[in-house]
């Protein structure tokens, strides 16, 4: 019999997309997914350094398994991901029952190390100091029969003083465009109706191109080429840095079809001196401004930041800054975020860090302040007829109304009753008429207009996921990218009517 495992992810989306290619290293070398996660003979936890209290969460749950590997010396346990990196050794000091240990930068290795380690019966520990392979020419078992994440770069150049990314993803290296398009090409063929492309900081795509030179349009061509690729509904991407978003990207978005009118840009503080002492090249009346050119082209966008209360030095009049600033932003959505130290960023170094009660207090300012600007921007939904990519898992809803859920092309989640309508799969799409907006979502109650069964409701009916063959072997393709084809169908302009778009 095979041997079962599970994979434990914590932190970003680029963390699920590598547990993804964690699962598919493991089955493609013979072990098999565990029905009960609680009894694999494999658990691996994808860890994240970023969130506050990452060690302790680890470590608390390599405890909770510490008595299931002394009952049973066969289980094995991996950590992996981005607390690996910067723990190293610590791992195995604080729990020596751990029996693998790897990096973000070779996630490739860990079948080998398994068996290294149940052959040696010792613990293997293996670091590598930089990217050995790019992960999305790796195996994968995708979670979703309907969307599916691509990396088109992998590590950041920015030094930001809060951020240890840099530091444990390293450089910003980027795939050749002709690499990520066929990774989407082979999703869309196998019914994947979405894909969101990922890179620590996306819209500086292309720096390692044009003989080292740098193409800073590589991101807008690829958008408008991502136009191109047959049976592709949606294209999404995370996380762009407003330094490096520029107006050839905001036209792509415009006048790209599948290119969804949602848009995360991380804001961090309203105010310029926190952004100076934060190392972040841009001040608010740059961020107000990408906004403002955003919506006067595509007027129904869904904009959402990340926000950092209490940075070292936040002032009261610096928090006022950014309330100021978010209350011109009007984002549908803040992920808000209490500043905490991170051992090896300069920000830990830095004098006049803020009492626990100070930060806490902004805190809840900030997010009562968002409730209340996202409730207004989803009630403005009530009465407008939204598509939506029905999706399973997502949000809590009232199990007696028996609603289904789904994201409309501006990402907002979307709570609908299916009334006189069956056979509604997720992966299907479905259009429904807003009744009423929530803080964190919208509810539909009036029935569904049109359904649209798919290729991605079938393998999600059937249980089956997309493959997502590796589009090259062996090492990664850096560098100058050879000339290629345009697309076909790239640049064709949208209408930009009063729908979803």
């Amino acid at each position: 019999m095979s041997r079962s495992y599970t994979v434990r992810t914590y932190g970003c989306q680029m963390n699920v997309h590598d547990s993804e290619r964690m699962a598919g290293l493991l089955e493609d070398a013979g072990y098999a997914r565990a029905e009960d996660p609680d009894a694999a003979d494999v658990v691996v936890f994808n860890t994240c350094a970023v969130r506050e209290n990452a060690d302790n969460k680890l470590y608390g749950n390599l405890g909770h398994l510490r008595p299931r590997k002394q009952a049973n010396p066969d289980m094995q346990i991996a950590v992996g991901g981005c607390l690996a990196q910067k723990d190293r050794d610590t791992i195995t000091r604080k729990a020596p029952w751990v029996d693998v240990v790897f990096g973000t930068h070779n996630v490739h290795a860990l079948p080998t190390l398994l068996e290294r380690a149940r052959h040696n019966e010792a613990a293997e520990v293996e670091i590598a100091e930089s990217l050995e392979v790019f992960p999305s020419t790796l195996p994968a078992r995708r979670e979703s029969a309907y969307a599916g994440w691509v990396s088109i770069s992998v590590g950041c150049n920015n030094t930001c003083t809060f951020c240890i990314v840099p530091s444990l993803r390293g450089k910003e290296r980027d795939r050749r465009p002709g690499d990520v398009l066929s990774e989407v090409q082979a999703l869309a063929a196998d019914g994947v109706l979405e894909v969101t492309l990922l890179g620590q900081n996306v819209n500086a795509y292309g720096q390692d191109f044009s003989e080292g030179a740098g193409d800073r349009s590589a991101f807008s061509k690829l958008l408008r080429a991502c136009g191109g690729v047959e049976g592709l509904e949606r294209v999404r991407f995370t996380s762009p840095h407003p330094r490096d978003f520029t107006s050839d990207v905001i036209a792509a978005m415009a006048e790209t079809p599948n290119v969804c009118p949602q848009l995360h840009m991380p804001l961090q503080s309203g105010s310029d001196d926190v952004l100076r002492r934060m190392r972040r090249s841009y001040r608010s009346e740059r961020f107000l401004r990408i906004l403002s050119d955003v919506r006067a082209s595509i007027p129904h966008a869904a904009i959402s930041t990340d926000i950092i209360v209490g940075f070292p030095g936040e002032t009261e009049q610096d928090f006022q800054d950014t309330l100021d600033v978010v209350r011109e932003s009007r984002f549908s959505q803040a992920f808000t975020f209490q500043y905490s130290t991170r051992p090896g960023t300069p920000a830990a170094d830095l004098p006049d860090q803020l009492p626990k009660q100070v930060v806490q207090e902004r805190y809840e300012r900030l997010v009562a302040l968002q409730e209340e600007i996202s409730f207004e921007e989803n009630r403005a939904q009530e009465g407008r007829e939204v598509e939506l990519l029905v999706s399973t898992g997502e949000g809590r809803k009232d199990g007696a109304t028996r609603r289904l859920t789904g994201r409309a092309r501006d990402g907002r989640l979307v709570h609908f009753a299916p009334g006189d309508t069956t056979g509604i799969r997720p992966g299907d799409l479905v259009t429904v008429t807003v009744d009423r907006g929530a803080p964190h979502h919208l509810i539909a109650d009036g029935g569904v207009h049109t359904h649209r069964r798919t290729r991605a409701g079938d393998a999600a009916e059937a249980g089956s996921r997309p493959t997502g063959a590796p589009t090259t072997l062996g090492l990664p393709g850096f560098g100058t990218p050879p000339p290629e084809p345009a697309a076909s169908g790239c640049g064709v302009p949208a209408t930009t009517s009063g729908d979803a778009r």
